[in-house]
């Protein structure tokens, strides 16, 4: 039996500094480099032990921590729901995690969505409550210990720290959770570890390494124990093309030993995918996966590890997906039956409505559909790959049943040329982007437009609650049509009809002119000009008087029942008024 370094991921809200927490600690730059400054794949990189004992320094000789773990690998993930891509039957494949809340916006939704998920799997946590230099009047000091800066700040800025980091203990005792600033902690089995951290000026990064391997030694210890010889199982990062090594597949290993020439069982999208591993590469340490270069081939690899696989036919593997090695026939077919039964799981149809989603991954596919279904958006069917023209086709199909459903999402997929003319042809609306986030976003948004557009048109149908007040002396014509000022009250527009208040009917208007300009419609407090075809002013209208816009009743049933809410006051009694005139008739 041997210990095997913790894995630990890296969770927390869009831009609140995962990537440059890990870049402080391995004096990288990774987090330039993400589209949109945002993790959008998994990565992975391993922090020796002889690194965290150089950042931690002066605090292990403090404390007199002698750590018998290996090191730390980090797994840097997506600021979604893609956590749940880190999975295994039964639960994570992370050890540990660090939550990342920036201390000044506090928890935001991805941040909840992954306190979520930690305790659905049961994953312990530490908080890094990040960006501390922004707090007003921080002045920062050339130190990676938290402490040794914060005594050296005035008291009016200690305040301020304390201050925000008690907002995200209320926004963890929401989840039943009780926290404390980690210095102030006597037993970690009953309280999580808040650290005060800075991505950028490295304070507090000696707290939370020390804080992590502290706890994966002393409360993790047995759980690290593996087996050195038994088969390796893990799970596919992301599938990429290497010059020189074509397909390739980027993996964590978190169970047993993977080593060249092993059969590995993987799903595929025509199947199941049965090869040999015909090199190993692992990245140098404090490299990341993503990173091009800087790699070594090694024959053999044990977990945990982060690591590049080059093997034949790796053409349609799918990232997100777990993998085995499996050297008999027995132990293949047993690993396909269960590989297939679980991506059969995935993407099955979910729903008989919904939208379409296609993406470059497992991760990125649970990401959205956890993403939508929060927000109740159905999804028909979520599949790998660049969209096709039957995807066109079905949305087409859905669209005809429900406009706001009959679209497209495409997450770093190809969106070929003949399929772009044909949604443009039917009329089909396709999201695309790298950035999971801003999918959610960009639907969002053209969802408001198109409530509000169909609401627009549904409003410029209705005939709104309206009167007019003759005003004297600006009768300008008396018959064939009758032209007169008026006051407006509530709404008018031309082609509707006029009543008295006995209910006698006066005549439709036929035109509405505003300083001398015809308009369609006028609003309450306008004094416009209108006409009245059939109306004689002496015989039918009089000045001073009221007119009231005639609403048939099935308008004035959708006016109460939908749009109730966005009635004046003034309308609400014109319509007592037209009701009263109306009771006759």
């Amino acid at each position: 039996m041997k210990i095997r370094q913790p894995i630990i991921a890296v969770v927390g809200h869009i831009d609140h500094g995962k990537t440059t927490i890990l870049d402080a600690i391995r004096g990288t730059a990774i987090a330039k480099k993400e589209a949109g400054a945002i993790t959008q794949h998994v990565g992975a990189s391993e922090i020796p032990l002889d690194v965290v004992k150089k950042i931690c320094g002066p605090l292990l000789e403090k404390l007199k921590i002698k750590f018998t773990i290996p090191g730390l690998l980090m797994i840097d993930t997506p600021g979604h729901e893609a956590f749940t891509n880190l999975r295994k039957r039964g639960g994570s494949i992370s050890d540990l995690a660090i939550l990342v809340v920036d201390i000044n916006e506090g928890f935001k939704a991805q941040t909840r969505e992954a306190v979520s998920i930690l305790k659905q799997f049961k994953v312990p946590f530490i908080v890094a409550a990040n960006k501390i230099d922004l707090i007003p009047g921080w002045k920062v000091h050339n130190t990676t210990c938290f402490m040794e800066s914060f005594n050296k700040q005035a008291e009016h800025v200690k305040q301020e720290l304390d201050e925000r980091l008690y907002r995200i203990v209320i926004s963890l005792s929401d989840y039943g959770i009780n926290s404390e600033r980690f210095d102030r902690i006597d037993d970690f089995t009953k309280q999580v570890a808040i650290i005060p951290t800075s991505g950028i000026t490295k304070e507090g990064i000696s707290e939370l390494l020390m804080v992590l391997a502290g706890l994966a030694q002393k409360y993790l210890e047995q759980k690290l124990k593996i087996e050195v010889s038994g088969p390796a199982i893990g799970n596919i990062l992301e599938v990429k093309e290497v010059k020189g090594l074509g397909k390739t597949i980027d993996v964590i290993i978190y169970d047993g030993i993977l080593r060249t020439g092993d059969t590995i069982v993987l799903p595929g999208l025509e199947g199941a995918i049965v090869t040999k591993v015909r090199a190993i590469l692992k990245p140098s340490p404090l490299k990341e996966l993503r990173e091009k270069g800087n790699f070594e081939y090694v024959k053999e690899v044990s977990a945990a590890a982060g690591v590049k696989i080059s093997a034949p036919n790796l053409d349609g593997a799918i990232a997100g997906m777990q993998f085995k090695v499996a050297n008999t026939p027995e132990e293949i077919e047993k690993a396909k039956e269960q590989l297939q039964k679980e991506l059969k799981d995935i993407l099955v149809d979910t729903d008989k409505e919904g939208v379409i989603i296609k993406a470059d991954s497992i991760g990125a596919i649970e990401a959205l559909t956890g993403l939508f279904k929060q927000i109740n958006l159905p999804i028909r069917k979520a599949g790998i790959g660049a969209l096709t023209k039957n995807d066109v086709v079905e949305a087409k199909l859905m669209k005809e049943k429900n406009k706001l459903l009959g679209v497209l999402f495409a997450f770093n997929v190809e969106i070929p040329k003949d399929v772009k003319q044909l949604a443009e042809d039917y009329g089909i609306k396709i999201f695309s982007s790298n950035v999971i986030y801003s999918l959610f976003e960009d639907y969002k948004d053209w969802k408001e437009h198109q409530i509000e557009e169909e609401k627009r048109i549904a409003l410029e149908k209705l005939v709104w609650p309206g009167k007019v007040k003759i005003l004297k002396g600006y009768v300008f014509r008396q018959s064939n049509p009758a032209v007169v000022g008026v006051e407006v009250f509530g709404r008018i527009k031309t082609k509707v009809r006029l009543i008295r208040k006995d209910g006698k009917e006066i005549g439709e208007i036929k035109e509405i002119q505003s300083e001398g300009k015809p308009v369609s419609q006028a609003k309450s407090g306008e004094k416009v000009a209108i006409s009245i075809p059939k109306a004689i002013v002496g015989r039918h209208i009089h000045e001073g008087d009221e007119l009231l816009v005639f609403i048939p009743r099935s308008h004035l049933e959708i006016i109460e029942a939908k749009f109730g809410n966005e009635l004046t006051q003034e309308e609400l009694e014109i319509i007592k008024e037209f009701k009263a005139a109306t009771k006759s008739l």
